[in-house]
């Protein structure tokens, strides 16, 4: 059985690791990505993001590129110290015209944006007033997404408000690996979290309200740990399940501590409860302005865990061996981890899913035949996708998919040496080559789905 045909093939990027002209380039202000570039030993290699696949001058061609594969959607994110140099405040008329034409570029070649207002290029003006400590963070945030609508909103009607607060807050605030690498205590990083979560009910607000285009689809691109189960006996399922969502100690990157303020109305009790005095405080009408509706749940997953019912009947991960397959990243290959995740996250928020990001690290380079051979990434990618559609047989609404990503770029703390693409970028010449999964890609879109295997 195939994909519907309203099924959205897509690929993702996000502006700081793919754009460069960070450096003052048309007015752009500073973000914490850039200050942590600056320190040494905080991304491998001494790279930076400054110049990446310098997309601010090459979107064309980039877009001609995504018009070749074949995409029917591209997930963009917008820099938010591009658009607001210091983050509130005036705006920077030749950041935002980057956008206009980006989108009206991707508009031209068939290819639906859906843009993303916050991917984790947060303006060091705002980090130096106390950043999603302040506050005023959330309304900063507001303040900056209505910019953004007022002006795409009449050609664009999908929208992620954040990407991945496990990470920007986890990573970025608690354990450092990321900007603005800091090691917050318990109590501030929470307070940081529910800012960020305020953050996003008064972004879904202003789409609703200020939108151009009726209907606009919202919702936001988490990430977090998932599961599946060993084997289909339902005393395994169930393992998975109950690992998925019930929380065990400190975690942020718990399903249920992104989703179910959003979703469900609160912070589930068993979250309060291992967090304790640490916990967010919650102050009058915070639930309400976080609960805005919204239209599906987006998931970023790149590797889940294996689970099986213990002889006590409590969950039990089974561990991956050193000969199992893993990418590049050391991420294990979980295809059936998407299957699981995405039925689990329906029967547990009712609301259709979106595979917002998903994809693999792989050690990729440009061959004597000029072409770029990546035949484990094809392998990735129609296992995966064949567990995803086995998901939509069972009944689970999923409205798309993006691969992550459209192109090789500067992947973080790791710099340059993690090649997610299905375009190989040299970084020296800035030479763009499709890979053979680009292709590949592109011949499944064209068949709906229906040459995977299975």
């Amino acid at each position: 059985m195939s994909f519907s045909k309203d099924f959205v093939w897509g690929a993702a990027a996000a502006s700081y690791q793919i754009e460069g002209s960070t450096q003052g380039v048309d007015g752009c202000g500073e973000s914490v990505w850039d200050l942590c570039c600056r320190k040494s030993g905080f991304v491998k290699g001494g790279d930076t993001g400054f110049t990446a696949c310098d997309h601010y001058h090459r979107y064309r061609e980039d877009v001609a590129l995504m018009k070749e594969i074949g995409l029917k959607a591209y997930r963009l994110s917008v820099m938010w110290p591009r658009v607001m140099p210091e983050g509130t405040g005036p705006v920077n008329e030749k950041g935002l015209a980057f956008y206009d034409r980006v989108v009206d570029e991707l508009l031209a070649a068939g290819i639906a944006p859906w843009v993303t207002l916050f991917h984790w290029d947060y303006p060091a003006a705002l980090l130096h007033r106390g950043g999603w400590l302040n506050p005023d963070a959330p309304k900063w945030f507001e303040d900056y997404a209505q910019v953004v609508v007022d002006r795409l909103s009449d050609r664009v009607t999908h929208w992620f408000t954040l990407n991945e607060p496990a990470c920007f807050i986890g990573h970025g605030h608690r354990i450092g690996i990321h900007a603005p690498g800091l090691h917050l205590p318990d109590g501030q990083v929470m307070r940081a979290w529910h800012h960020a979560l305020l953050a996003h009910g008064r972004a879904v607000r202003v789409i609703r309200t200020r939108s151009k285009q009726p209907n606009p689809m919202i919702g936001s691109a988490p990430c977090f740990n998932t599961y599946y189960p060993q084997t289909n006996r339902p005393e395994d399922i169930e393992a998975a399940r109950r690992l998925m969502f019930e929380a065990r100690g400190r975690d942020m990157f718990h399903a249920p501590l992104s989703l179910d303020p959003p979703l469900k109305g609160g912070y589930p009790e068993d979250v309060l409860r291992h967090w304790g005095a640490d916990a967010p405080v919650i102050g009058e009408g915070d639930l309400e302005l976080i609960g805005q509706d919204i239209d599906f749940v987006g998931i970023n997953i790149y590797g889940s865990g294996k689970v099986r019912a213990g002889q006590n009947g409590e969950p039990e991960v089974v561990p991956y061996g050193n000969d199992y397959p893993h990418t590049y990243f050391n991420w294990p290959i979980t295809p059936d981890g998407i299957r699981w995740a995405s039925k689990f996250l329906y029967e547990r928020y009712g609301k259709p899913v979106v595979i917002t990001e998903n994809g693999l690290a792989n050690m990729d380079w440009v061959s004597v035949d000029g072409k770029v051979h990546d035949p484990q990434r094809i392998d990735f990618m129609a296992r995966t996708l064949s567990a995803l559609r086995q998901s939509v047989d069972e009944g689970v609404p999923v409205l798309g998919y993006f691969h992550w990503s459209i192109m090789d770029n500067f992947e973080w703390a790791e710099g340059y040496r993690m090649r997610f693409g299905l375009i190989h970028v040299d970084y020296a010449t800035q030479q763009r080559t499709i890979k053979d999964s680009g292709y590949w890609y592109r011949d499944l879109i064209r068949s709906g789905g229906a040459q995977l295997p299975g």
